[in-house]
């Protein structure tokens, strides 16, 4: 998969997992430790506009879809990331990886079976080691889990963001 198509399931399983919260599900705990599922949201949508706005927009997932559309052939795109510039695709990765780890979340939190398919965490795992650690130093993500012998390529990106796999409400 390459990082356009990881972004465009990963936006796809962000609103699929949120259209299906419980009205009231919003107050539920979520993996992300103190957080409820409105502020994963919150945090999801933020990301989000963080992107469209490093891409030269504004608002969520339709902006940022726009700003992803609008950036052509490139050879490098902003970032908000310590990183920095990075190759479009990288960087849609990067943006996927956001997206689809936050409707992970917000669907183990509302009881909605996982939106992480194993092709699409196989593809996120790469990006995840390519730009995570600098971040951890910022608090975006947990540290590390352990992964168990055997562990399919959903349990190893979830355990490698710092999510416990078979975590549920």
């Amino acid at each position: 998969m390459t990082g356009w198509d990881v972004l465009d399931e990963a936006r796809t399983m962000l609103r699929t997992a949120v259209a299906r919260v419980p009205a009231d599900g919003w107050e539920r705990p979520t993996p992300c430790d103190a957080w409820n599922v409105a502020q994963v949201l919150q945090h999801a949508a933020l990301d989000q506009e963080v992107w469209a706005a490093a891409l030269g927009t504004g608002q969520a997932l339709d902006a940022s879809a726009q700003a992803w559309t609008a950036i052509g052939d490139a050879a490098q795109v902003p970032t908000p990331l310590p990183q920095g510039a990075m190759a479009p695709g990288d960087a849609a990765a990067a943006a996927a990886l956001d997206a689809a780890i936050h409707a992970w979340d917000i669907a183990m939190a509302a009881g909605q079976s996982s939106p992480l398919r194993a092709e699409l965490a196989r593809s996120l795992t790469p990006v995840a080691k390519n730009i995570v650690e600098p971040l951890r130093a910022y608090g975006a993500y947990a540290r590390a889990l352990e992964t168990e012998p055997g562990a399919d390529d959903e349990a190893v990106l979830l355990s490698y963001l710092g999510r416990r796999p078979h975590w549920t409400a």
